[in-house]
């Protein structure tokens, strides 16, 4: 390019002279161009066309309708809305392509996690017949825990059973103790019964009455017995229980001498103890004919309170 048309910074050739290539500003009051144009340099000046530099001038180029870009000079005819859809395709493209990374990145994340918490590096470098091996060792395992469970629970199942048996059979000694500790005559006793008052006559009440009468009540029924004279002094009849004629009037029971009259409180059925003592020929008229009375008094509620000491085996031995 020849000196008269040096490059400028826009690309566009520098008018011969140093003032600006535009023409004077037909407003009656608009100042000269000079004066509004600092960026235009003196001749002679800095960056004038005489030392060699180039010129900038901003109204030539705002004249023609040119701009500088980065790639060369661009038409003033190209439309407005091409280039800002130029630009906002560019940002799209980039938002994209960023969503597409940050989506591939968490993708990836995933996978590497789910194969390291599901993918054991030791089963999966094992061979086929190796993991049939393993998986019946774990069956058979399995097996044998459910074996242990059903074993443990047959024995909490015993346990509680045995308990339960034990405690029955607890109470049913307790209370075959109790029954044996009355007919023994070492534990006290109430319940219903009677009351069997033998008052002499003419004759005194002998001992044999006076056994035939327990006979009768034991026959019918009775329980607990106890025999008492009119001295108050009162022991407990049981199965060992014997009567003696003592002087007078008196009766001796089991060595300890009793006064008349006697009075015998039995427990049991009133009503069958009762049929029993009065049968025809029994120890109610047997005592009648000896001029002697047996009168015989309900009791709701007969206590038997009398003890007898526990008797000392010296022969007799339970068979086990």
């Amino acid at each position: 390019m020849s000196d008269e048309h040096r490059e400028t910074g826009t690309g566009w050739p520098q008018p011969e002279t140093g003032r600006p290539a535009v023409g004077p500003d037909p407003r009656p009051d608009a100042p000269d161009a000079d004066e509004v144009s600092p960026l235009v340099p003196d001749e002679g000046g800095p960056g004038s066309g005489d030392d060699g530099g180039e010129t900038v001038n901003l109204a030539q180029v705002a004249s023609s309708g040119a701009r500088p870009a980065e790639s060369g000079p661009v038409s003033s005819a190209e439309p407005a809305e091409s280039a800002s859809s130029r630009v906002s395709g560019r940002k799209v493209s980039s938002a994209g392509v960023m969503i597409a990374a940050l989506l591939a990145l968490l993708g990836f994340t995933l996978v590497v996690q789910l194969k390291t918490t599901s993918t054991d590096p030791t089963l999966a470098a094992t061979r086929q017949e190796d993991l049939v091996r393993i998986f019946s060792d774990l069956d058979s395992r399995e097996k044998r825990l459910q074996q242990d469970i059903e074993g443990l629970e047959d024995s909490q199942r015993q346990l509680r059973s045995g308990e339960q048996g034990r405690q029955a059979a607890l109470e049913e000694a307790t209370k075959r103790a109790d029954e044996m500790g009355i007919l023994a005559g070492t534990l006290p006793a109430r319940g219903p019964g009677l009351a069997v008052r033998f008052e002499p006559g003419g004759k005194p009440i002998r001992a044999d009455r006076v056994l035939d009468a327990v006979q009768e009540l034991r026959g019918a029924g009775a329980e607990a017995m106890q025999i008492s004279g009119g001295d108050r002094a009162t022991v407990r009849i049981i199965a060992s229980t014997y009567f003696l004629d003592g002087s007078g009037d008196a009766l001796v029971v089991d060595g300890r001498t009793l006064t008349g009259p006697f009075t015998i409180t039995v427990i049991g059925d009133p009503e069958t103890m009762r049929t029993a003592l009065n049968i025809p020929g029994g120890v109610a008229a047997s005592v009648r004919g000896d001029g002697g009375n047996v009168s015989v008094e309900d009791r709701e509620v007969a206590e038997v309170s009398a003890l007898h000491a526990p008797l000392k085996l010296e022969h007799a031995r339970p068979v086990s």
